[in-house]
């Protein structure tokens, strides 16, 4: 059927986002088979069964889906948001599932496998809210979560959390891509859906691959650094992964206070900072052209406001104590506001330095709720608002004001980002991003009103504002809100539609909801 509104034939879209949400569940079911690794190395023998079902049930699916509909045709724009929306959060469901199985195979204890002892943190994830809010959370590259402590975990779980973020940042769609590649112009549709625009190459299969080298080849480079700077193998190796993905899972307790070291901290800040740059600059900078470290608009904001909340932060904490010695609050406070910014989410400030981020100043802990808002670059592995939005906001502005003082027939354009617009595209661009400001704005609000609710008197205001805008920031840094037992059920449900709503950027959430209402509504 015809319908106006979306100005396309409705009744050969559930065809086209079924079969490639079937291609998603394939790759979701692949990296699954490839993670098989970590429990032979690791000798969880235990985890195999749960692992090997855990892929076999997205890939069975997964494979009906895409041959079912294999002739469906390529997306529309409006295709395109449904399949990102709705793939998101079936790869978060499907990759719930070794959460789910290895915590019940050690409650269970059968025979045969020798099943460690079950600990606390393990027991979370049998039920099965806690383990979609964590795959939920590493998917989205957020970072909050349902242990109480990482490092009892087995290494198979330790892993997939990991690789869950390490995936995510980059995004499912570019993953899916580049594995099952598909030219033409449904595989651009795809990309661009996932909040990304510019493209390396012509080609949008080469553009992924590209994407994919990049960002193992950083990868790599994070795991030497981390290495060298004294972390262990197997640490060096999680929280590259998580830093460079800016996600931020970690395998241990205290996240990266557990170290204890500033060599670490400051290792971890470039590797936090390349995640948070569009991957097309870090294309152009391999191949010699470092004039985009200054020239490109958003890298050169990227170094200047996470510079400027840096030292603002760092002022704070020192002027007011927290920290005896300056030294002190330029190690804690400039990482911790670059983790924000970057929307990494790990953590030096916890309870055990005594100055937990829940417990700074209000103003330090709004300035850094300021920095998960508006987050890094957009085409990089950040969460947020993305900083070109918010500087097309302020030249925005800026422009329309300074309309006033023009007379009718002067010609004006706006320059944004290397491009002169004119009147109406200059328009359109600062509406759309009005319009997503306002939509992030909103829900954060409604997400801040609900937890206050729930929440016992002991959390202040400054702390709940500051846990909403780290889960729909994409961000993970947390007050001491998020755990299986601080947070009530519907808090967690909310927050799983905060992590999905900030990591798709709102629009194509809201787009697949009112359609899911037509259909139901008998729309065909």
């Amino acid at each position: 059927m015809y319908h106006p509104r979306f100005n396309l034939h409705i009744g050969t879209g559930p065809q086209t986002v079924i079969r490639d949400i079937g291609r998603m569940l394939e790759a979701l079911g692949g990296l699954m088979v490839v993670s098989l690794l970590i429990p032979l190395v690791w000798q969880e023998f235990y985890a195999i069964p749960a692992l090997l079902v855990s892929a076999a049930i997205p890939i069975g699916l997964g494979r009906f889906l895409h041959q079912r509909f294999a002739s469906a045709s390529d997306p529309t724009r409006y295709h395109g948001m449904v399949i990102a929306a709705s793939g998101w959060f079936f790869v978060a469901l499907f990759g719930a599932l070794p959460f789910l199985l290895i915590a019940w195979t050690v409650r269970l204890d059968p025979a045969l496998l020798r099943v460690p002892a079950e600990t606390a943190t393990l027991a979370a994830f049998t039920d099965p809210l806690n383990a979609l809010f964590e795959s939920m959370s590493g998917f989205t590259g957020t970072g909050l979560t349902m242990t109480d402590d990482e490092s009892v975990l087995p290494h198979t779980l330790q892993w997939w959390r990991t690789f869950t973020e390490w995936v995510g940042g980059v995004g499912v769609i570019v993953l899916t891509a580049a594995i099952l590649s598909r030219p033409g112009s449904g595989s651009l549709t795809l990309y661009q859906s996932e909040a990304r625009s510019k493209k390396i190459h012509p080609s949008i299969v080469s553009t992924v691959r590209t994407i994919w080298w990049i960002f193992l080849l950083f990868t790599f480079v994070s795991i030497f650094a981390l290495f060298l700077a004294g972390m262990p193998i197997w640490d060096s190796i999680n929280h590259a992964m998580t830093g460079l993905a800016t996600g931020g899972f970690s395998i241990t307790d205290n996240s990266i206070a557990t170290y204890d070291s500033a060599v670490i901290d400051f290792v971890l800040i470039p590797i936090m900072l390349m995640g948070s740059i569009a991957f097309p600059v870090h294309y152009l900078m391999l191949n010699g052209d470092l004039r985009n470290l200054y020239q490109d608009l958003q890298t050169r904001w990227v170094f200047l406001y996470m510079g400027a909340g840096s030292a603002l932060v760092w002022a704070i904490v020192y002027a007011t104590g927290v920290y005896e010695t300056a030294f002190a609050a330029l190690r804690y406070g400039l990482f911790q506001f670059v983790s924000a910014a970057t929307c990494t989410g790990f953590q030096t400030a916890v309870d055990a330095t005594n100055v937990a981020l829940g417990s700074w100043p209000a103003a330090a802990q709004l300035t850094v709720t300021g920095g998960m808002v508006v987050g890094g670059a957009a085409g990089s592995t950040v969460g947020g608002i993305k900083l070109i939005r918010a500087l097309t906001l302020a030249k925005g502005m800026r422009f329309q004001i300074a309309g006033v003082f023009y007379p009718d027939s002067a010609v004006r354009r706006m320059k944004i980002d290397g491009r002169s617009l004119t009147p109406e595209e200059s328009h359109r661009e600062f509406t759309e991003a009005a319009i997503i400001t306002l939509l992030w704005v909103l829900f954060l609000l409604v997400g801040v009103m609900v937890l206050l609710v729930i929440l016992p008197d002991t959390y202040t205001l400054e702390n709940v504002l500051f846990e909403v805008a780290s889960a729909q920031g994409n961000v993970g840094l947390s007050a001491g809100i998020t755990g299986p037992e601080s947070l009530p059920r519907i808090g967690k449900v909310l927050f799983l539609f905060h992590m999905w709503i900030g990591r798709l950027e709102i629009i194509p959430i809201l787009v697949t909801m009112r359609s899911a209402l037509h259909y139901l509504g008998g729309y065909k």
